[in-house]
């Protein structure tokens, strides 16, 4: 006696059914191929859809900065054969004394926030130049000390990152030419006023004003 059928059995597909799956299957992972992953992995785009979709782009050439040692090679000093007595040692690397025809600058300024607000104040540095700093708020602040080339885009370097602070204070020398200085976010309710004293052999200060509202209380 044959047994009925469950309605839940589904026939087998032919094998005309897979090739033609399979087929199907291939022929889409080929377009992806040409038109997607060619064009942003390895720049070869045989169709101009990469192109016209952005993708290209992926695999163009990136600006990379180089951050140069400029204080560092001075503790190979030892390693330096002494000359006869009275002589002077070689120094490595004499970049560490830049001799200025000029004193330096002093640049005090007083930057107020409300609450929430937030700015960017920036020394404009040559390569190996040096600064001192010191900055008081009379409200807690977040801060990020940092540096970046404007002519490389928006990557940047940190020196220092406050989660919440009223001070900070130091000295900075330049791994590169380019804006160095302090990002600062108002935590407090109230209005707050950080005052800021910078030294040193700087082309100028940048004040970029108040640049938004962020996270603050």
């Amino acid at each position: 006696m044959t047994e009925p059928k469950s309605p839940f059995q589904v026939a087998p597909p032919s094998a005309r059914t897979l090739l033609a799956t399979i087929a199907a299957a291939l022929v889409g992972a080929l377009i992806i191929l040409v038109v997607a992953v060619l064009p942003a992995e390895y720049g070869i785009d045989l169709t101009g859809l990469g192109r016209a979709m952005g993708l290209t782009a992926i695999n163009g050439p990136t600006r990379k900065l180089a951050i140069p040692d400029v204080i560092g090679g001075n503790e190979k000093i030892r390693e330096v054969t002494v000359p006869d007595a009275g002589e002077p040692i070689p120094l490595p690397n004499p970049a560490v004394i830049q001799l200025k025809k000029v004193d330096a600058q002093t640049r005090t300024m007083n930057v107020v926030l409300k609450a929430g607000e937030e700015t960017e104040i920036k020394a404009i540095l040559d390569a190996a130049q040096v600064i001192l700093y010191s900055w008081k708020s009379d409200g807690e602040v977040y801060t990020d000390f940092h540096g970046h080339d404007p002519s490389l885009g928006q990557g940047f370097v940190r020196y220092e990152e406050q989660q919440a602070g009223h001070e900070g204070h130091g000295s900075l020398v330049a791994p590169f030419s380019g804006e160095h200085g302090w990002y600062w976010l108002s935590l407090s309710d109230k209005t707050v006023t950080i005052t800021l004293t910078v030294t040193g052999y700087f082309n100028g200060i940048k004040d970029y004003g108040i640049i938004g509202v962020g996270a603050g209380k």
